[in-house]
């Protein structure tokens, strides 16, 4: 199956000799050395939450970021506030994201986030859309940028950023790290995002009710299925949204 352009997407490519240096102390992931394939990472806040999230590609000379387009002006500035006296260069690449499912072309890299998203690569040729990502990533309970992702509002463990390889909790410091360190080894989540079974449906962002008691909230849905952000200890009996009913095998 060939590659679909992602045109939502923008690749940002990072230059100057303390680029890896400058990126390692800010997000939630290590860099991978030069070769070793895509990472997904995030920038947070101080106090923890979610900005953006991206995929990094260490080519050695230089770093690509690829993140959602309308975020990446936004997600420039920030850096740039950052950087300070160091000597790092931002600027859009000019190259086109492509991905795909089936064997990867060369110059493709695997989904970092999970095996179902199949494969991304940079400056290939791609044909338009046609592949239902949406139910893919509901199946696998993968969060969208601006959907399930709120920047200054979530929290990437309730996300499952462990789970989709976006978070090191090994590596040194970068924003946000202490709060997410401690959510990690303190508490016990009691809310997140997981994947739903839907019968109807609702808009994005419809609250999910057990009866007059908010429980959570319902984003994609694809498929009889759907993301949701629930409370876990009041996900319990019978849940709505709006005309649709939720189920949640957890509960």
């Amino acid at each position: 199956m060939p590659g679909e352009r992602a045109d939502d997407r923008m690749v940002l490519r990072i230059g100057g000799a303390d680029r890896e240096g400058f990126l390692h102390g800010l997000v939630t992931r290590d860099l991978a050395a030069p070769g070793a394939g895509l990472v997904y990472s995030a920038l947070l806040t101080p106090q923890g939450k979610y900005l953006f999230d991206f995929f990094l590609l260490n080519r050695g000379e230089d770093i690509l970021l690829d993140v959602k387009a309308d975020a990446a002006p936004r997600l420039a500035q920030r850096l740039m506030m950052y950087k300070l006296r160091a000597d790092v260069t931002i600027e859009d690449s000019g190259l086109p994201v492509v991905r795909g499912l089936g064997a990867a072309p060369d110059g493709a890299f695997a989904d970092p986030r999970d095996p179902s998203l199949g494969w991304r690569g940079y400056g290939i040729e791609g044909s338009a859309p046609v592949i239902d990502w949406d139910a893919i990533r509901v199946a696998a309970c993968v969060p969208e940028t601006g959907v399930e992702l709120i920047p200054e509002d979530s929290f990437i463990l309730e996300a499952g950023f462990d789970r989709l390889s976006g978070v090191d909790h090994r590596k040194g410091c970068y924003v946000g790290q202490e709060v997410t360190a401690r959510m990690k080894h303190k508490t016990e989540l009691r809310k997140g995002l997981v994947t739903v079974e839907v019968a109807g449906k609702a808009p994005v962002g419809t609250p999910i009710m057990v009866g007059e008691r908010p429980a959570g909230t319902l984003y994609t849905q694809a498929g009889g299925k759907g993301i949701a952000y629930l409370r876990f200890d009041r996900a319990k009996g019978e849940l709505t949204a709006g005309d649709a009913k939720v189920t949640w095998k957890g509960n």
